[in-house]
């Protein structure tokens, strides 16, 4: 009798075997010194990535033999598409504007983005960012709330692209895109002491954010620059947000003897303190004289019109998204401090127009 034998085959590896051994997008993007983004970019025939970028990515996919699993990719790619953003207060029109920006900036390079509210809170801030980096964003714009060093260390492990919009996080040296705090600050107090304004009053912001410090300098070179000594009765400090301007004026406007003008660090504090001044039965600018860091879209059709420091807003948005953009295409490139210039817009709550007011107060 013939036996006939067959060949022995080789046992196929088991799908979960082949898994853990392939090389995968993330090791082809550290032997490239890219993002995982790029290379995702690369191989999908993207041409927002150079040509030195995009050799190296190929360069790296032919030394690990990567061979990308075409479900997953397509999954990835949309991820890759989007960026995320946190900002703290999705109520205040700065932060509106500032979105508007990076959205029509993203939406022509083909990007989405992912909108956060941290509400100024470091630990909604926190799960706000893991949640965006578990959706494995391209990168991140952040307003950071957080002032301590190493709140965003973990962001720079894990090599997430990262800018920071108006406001600086401590400690940490990542690309940033914010405006000249202290020259407008300064510019408006100085405005103020030019009308004639000698008790000149500040609404100030938290210290734990470096656009309060610069605004308060601002103001306090102002009264130097004039040779007005400063008091420090004269300065409150809130939190940005409305009721906070509204404690801050009061306490302002118990002050003996009372301010005459005030110069308020933000939008949403300076709506505060118009109705502090008002519920005192006071007028502005004929018993105060006011003026804000940060217009407001209706700040030329209230009664008075208000006298502001006006942010490039939506240009503060497009240059973040352009920013990341170019941090995303080219990790290695050196970090950018970006500062748009603020404008002084006069209008009558400064007191512009009310007689005798060239000479100082009595």
């Amino acid at each position: 009798m013939t036996t006939h034998s067959r060949p022995l085959r080789r046992p196929r590896p088991s799908l979960k075997t082949w898994r853990a051994s392939a090389p995968t997008i993330h090791e082809v993007a550290r032997r490239a010194h890219v993002s995982s983004a790029t290379v995702s970019r690369v191989m999908s025939g993207t041409k927002f990535v150079s040509g030195e970028l995009a050799e190296r990515v190929w360069d790296a996919v032919r030394e690990l033999d990567y061979r990308p699993n075409h479900v997953a990719r397509n999954l990835r790619a949309r991820a890759t598409s989007t960026i995320g953003v946190v900002i703290p207060d999705i109520q205040n029109p700065f932060f509106t504007s500032l979105v508007r920006g990076i959205e029509d900036a993203l939406q022509a390079q083909k990007f989405t983005l992912l909108l956060a509210n941290s509400d100024g809170d470091s630990g909604r801030e926190r799960t706000c960012l893991d949640t965006l980096c578990a959706e494995e964003v391209a990168g991140l714009l952040v307003v950071p709330c957080n002032a301590e060093p190493g709140a965003y260390d973990h962001l720079v492990k894990q090599g997430v692209p990262l800018v920071a919009v108006d406001r600086s996080p401590a400690g940490l040296n990542v690309d940033l895109v914010g405006v000249t705090n202290e020259e407008g600050a300064r510019a408006a107090v100085r405005h103020l002491v030019g009308l004639g304004w000698n008790r000149i009053a500040l609404v100030g912001g938290p210290l734990s954010t470096n656009v309060a410090v610069e605004r308060e300098q601002g103001y306090r070179r102002a009264l130097e620059d004039a040779g007005l000594p400063f008091a420090p009765s004269l300065i409150v400090r809130a939190d940005f947000r409305e009721e906070g301007g509204y404690q801050a004026m009061s306490e302002l406007l118990c002050v003996t003897p009372r301010p005459t003008a005030v110069f308020v660090a933000n939008n949403l504090m300076a709506m505060g303190a118009l109705r502090a001044i008002s519920d005192a039965g006071l007028r502005v600018p004929d018993d105060i004289a006011l003026v804000l860091f940060d217009d407001i879209p209706w700040g030329a059709r209230v009664n008075p019109p208000l006298t502001a420091v006006v942010q490039p807003t939506y240009d503060l948005g497009v240059s973040a998204a352009r920013i990341l953009l170019d941090r995303i295409f080219e990790p290695h490139r050196p970090v950018r401090r970006v500062a748009l210039q603020t404008t002084l817009i006069v209008r009558a709550s400064c007191g512009a127009g009310l007689p005798g007011r060239t000479r100082p107060d009595s």
